[in-house]
């Protein structure tokens, strides 16, 4: 395994910068935004989808510094009821798709989408429980007249291009557990496969080592996302673990986002590791950080820390005492 960082940490640093930074602090793979939530402060897409001299320059750049790309990233709503964002969201997932094929890069990593709750919806709707009734209809809808459909042909088209999709499993959005993601999946394509993102699994009850077991199995885990959550049963017991106060009200919140081995122990990251190598992915752990209790710097630097204790980064050996 490899360890990565999703770059959109250093958007105010010039793309040379970041990756002077980033090889320093000892990562040797770069997750990079193309627009969308993500931004696209280090890739300009459409100029490099014009120029092959500037994507030499570019791949030039990383390579230099003994690095590689371990995906592009335009997390977005190609669902959403609001078209010009829906058209947004799609138009730059495309050229992504586009720009990772020309520059040899395996994985693009988005979000599945969530659509309204009938054709003349302003907003997203995502249901979470069965009853009454019309919450599950609104979900038939959904996935039957929107999200197969959609991810049928861009899926199709992902996987014509050489490339594969990484679905992070996020709270809003209709692919969100490991079930949701085999779903659409067997619907679709292989190319559709999880951007894995512990730390949306343990706030949903998940485990993030049986989600991995789960995935692997079917070898749908593209990326792996290294963030960490704590959960703080007494705010759990007032609000519930769909809680919709503001991510700033750490005081109060029933859980927040932390750097790795701040939410949950070396040993339970060190079983993630172990998990991956079993059931099949040996591919980066890349870093988001995303926590309110730590500069940029200090949350990036534990998490690098952290990881360096547990990844898994050799070949195993042959099996000399048997």
């Amino acid at each position: 395994m490899k360890l990565g960082i999703f770059t959109v940490l250093f958007a105010d640093q010039s793309f040379e910068e970041m990756l002077d930074y980033v090889k320093q602090s000892g990562v040797t793979a770069v997750e990079i935004g193309t627009g969308n939530y993500p931004g696209n402060a280090h890739c300009d897409l459409d100029s490099l989808l014009e120029s092959k001299d500037k994507r030499e320059e570019y791949l030039g750049q990383i390579e230099s510094r003994g690095l590689t790309i371990s995906a592009f990233s335009c997390h977005g709503n190609p669902l959403s009821p609001d078209k010009e964002f829906a058209r947004t969201s799609h138009e730059t997932f495309v050229k992504t798709i586009q720009l990772a094929e020309r520059m040899n890069v395996p994985v693009v990593n988005c979000f599945s989408g969530t659509a309204g709750d009938h054709e003349g919806a302003k907003y997203p709707n995502w249901p979470v429980v069965a009853w009454p009734n019309e919450y599950g209809d609104v979900l038939k809808w959904q996935w039957e007249e929107k999200l197969i459909p959609y991810w049928k042909e861009w899926g199709k088209y992902a996987q014509e291009h050489h490339v594969k999709i990484g679905l992070e499993l996020h709270g809003g959005f209709l692919v969100h557990t490991p079930y949701t993601l085999l779903k659409l999946r067997e619907e679709t394509c292989e190319a559709i496969g999880a951007n894995l993102d512990p730390s949306h699994l343990w706030w949903q009850g998940i485990d993030p080592v049986a989600a991995i077991k789960i995935l692997g199995k079917e070898q749908a885990i593209h990326h792996f996302h290294a963030k960490d959550t704590y959960i703080d049963q007494d705010n759990v017991n007032m609000y519930g673990l769909t809680d919709m106060q503001p991510y700033g009200q750490v005081q109060s919140r029933a859980w927040t986002f932390r750097s790795v081995g701040c939410g949950h122990s070396l040993q339970e990251w060190s079983d993630m590791m172990s998990a991956l190598r079993t059931y099949g992915y040996d591919y980066v752990v890349s870093i988001e950080h995303e926590d309110p209790l730590m500069s940029i710097e200090e949350g990036f630097k534990r998490a690098v820390r952290n990881l360096q204790s547990v990844l898994i980064e050799e070949q195993p050996s042959s099996m000399w005492w048997v």
